[in-house]
């Protein structure tokens, strides 16, 4: 199974992203794709929360979400988008932060909100404060697939490994981790993580991602770190996205899941113990 991580810069006009989006899956597609997987908030990187209430839609009216299910059937392949930022009827007014796996008949097959929030302050200069915004999920998921059963997660999930592992308890082959990660923690800790999800779990690990300089019309341009990762369940990397816009193929074997995991079978020892 080929499967192709699309790299993208995000601005904060979701109509433009999604002509940008479905003319790379065409592209995807041609390059022999049979999965292909978008980054986090694939619709719209704002750091505005006006701008975000002004652009953003409610899942059933999502023009992203519609055009690419359209798309996703006119290809007949699998999709992950990333996430989306979606309006929600919370009261407090905060949005979603979801994912969607699509299947080749353009039906939602899975979803998956994030559930942790990323509230940091990693300089003077760079503070986030995504649970001002965004209400977390509650709900881990997995979906089947013709080509192994898939482990849904976003971005700052990947700091908490007792998720990956929940995920790989409950059948997951292939963990997912699209994600906008930071320059400053994405140069020290994205790829040592994402290796550390697929040597814990002997699984694939698929971290599609977005990069450079995001375009706003209100706020602050944000950057963003890039470098899609493919990682084998054997920790190695198979692929990696750079700095820039674009496409990363992978071809993955199901059989290396099994072999990775039988040759430390360390998923298979976890014990009950009492905390300290």
């Amino acid at each position: 199974m080929r499967a192709a991580l699309i790299q993208l810069t995000s601005s904060d006009l979701p109509d433009e992203n999604i002509g940008l989006v479905r003319e790379l899956m065409r592209e995807a597609v041609a390059g022999g794709a049979d999965l292909i997987l978008t980054p986090e908030v694939t619709n719209c990187l704002s750091p505005s929360r006006a701008r975000q209430n002004e652009v953003l839609k409610e899942e059933a009216d999502d023009p992203m979400l519609a055009a690419l299910r359209q798309e996703a059937a006119s290809l007949g392949i699998w999709l992950l988008i990333g996430s989306l930022g979606l309006k929600t009827s919370d009261p407090d007014g905060r949005f979603a932060n979801r994912s969607f796996l699509i299947g080749p008949g353009g039906a939602i097959a899975a979803r998956y909100d994030k559930i942790h929030m990323f509230d940091v302050e990693i300089s003077e200069t760079e503070t986030f404060r995504e649970s001002d915004g965004y209400r977390p999920g509650a709900r881990a998921v997995v979906a089947p697939t013709p080509f192994g059963t898939m482990g849904l997660a976003i971005c700052y999930d990947l700091r908490f490994p007792h998720l990956f592992r929940a995920l790989a308890h409950a059948g997951a082959e292939i963990l997912t981790v699209p994600a906008a990660f930071s320059p400053v923690t994405g140069a020290a800790h994205w790829e040592p993580l994402l290796r550390a999800r697929a040597i814990e779990n002997g699984c694939y690990v698929l971290a599609p991602a977005q990069c450079g300089v995001h375009p706003a019309a209100e706020g602050r341009p944000r950057r963003t770190h890039g470098h899609s990762l493919a990682v084998s369940p054997w920790g190695e990397v198979l692929a990696d996205g750079g700095e820039a816009p674009g496409i990363v193929y992978v071809d993955l074997d199901r059989e290396e899941v099994a072999r990775a995991r039988a040759r430390v079978p360390s998923i298979f020892h976890d014990r009950d113990f009492e905390a300290p």
